[in-house]
């Protein structure tokens, strides 16, 4: 059934989605890696598609920016569309000062500074982590592949200008990177008994003020599609 988000029917999204918060990079990995893709989504531009990689059926779709957005197409998707496994492919400011431009990182935790898990009336704080046999799966396919990565915390924020100017301190707790969709994937997959894993690639270094362009984020970052495509 099509959602306000989501013109696709029932059957028409595979078990497990890659997603990525920009569409074009969305757009850009089903057009690279996949076959006989069929476009499932437009609205709001948030493309989707699905295809077959290596003889096994999977999506891609773009899920916008910030927790928000995450939290309702990954709702919708778990949910509505009977998917089992959602990845995402971000980008991520480095905030480990050993990472650099181009680097992986595999989201364990999401740290965040949210109130997204308000809703569930939980009588404490909850911990977002990852699926662990995603997270072992990843990490060995970038050790085969020999790709620079590093596994642990990320911080997902709601603020992309940051007015407190926080890094350092989530620094000093060994936090990786930056990024804005983790936790909320993460939630949503828990309290669906689904899975998630965020892979990352650094886009920016913030304490530096090394950063690539937009088209380079959306273009270039292929070493965690490799990665991402790996868990189908």
């Amino acid at each position: 059934m099509a959602t306000p988000h989501n013109n696709a029917e029932n059957g028409d999204i595979a078990k497990t989605v890659l997603m990525a918060g920009d569409p074009l990079r969305a757009k850009l990995l089903a057009q690279k890696y996949l076959t006989d893709v069929v476009m499932y989504n437009e609205v709001r531009a948030m493309y989707g598609y699905t295809g077959m990689y290596k003889g096994k059926r999977v999506s891609v779709q773009g899920h916008g920016m910030g927790m928000p957005s995450m939290g309702i197409y990954t709702y919708e998707l778990y949910n509505f569309y009977e998917v089992d496994t959602i990845i995402r492919i971000g980008s991520a400011g480095a905030i480990d000062e050993s990472l650099c431009i181009g680097d992986i990182v595999i989201g364990m935790g999401a740290c965040t500074n949210s109130n997204y898990e308000s809703q569930y009336n939980l009588p404490g704080k909850f911990a977002p982590i990852a699926d662990f046999e995603l997270v072992r799966k990843a990490v060995d396919t970038a050790e085969e592949l020999g790709y620079k990565y590093k596994v642990g915390n990320i911080y997902s924020s709601d603020t992309f200008y940051d007015d407190a100017q926080s890094l350092k301190e989530w620094q000093k707790m060994g936090v990786l990177a930056v990024e804005m969709e983790a936790a909320a994937l993460y939630m949503n997959a828990a309290r669906a008994n689904k899975k998630a894993i965020a892979i990352c690639t650094i886009s920016d270094c913030p304490f530096t003020g090394q950063a690539t362009t937009a088209k380079e984020r959306e273009t270039k970052f292929t070493q965690m599609m490799d990665v991402a495509l790996s868990l189908v």
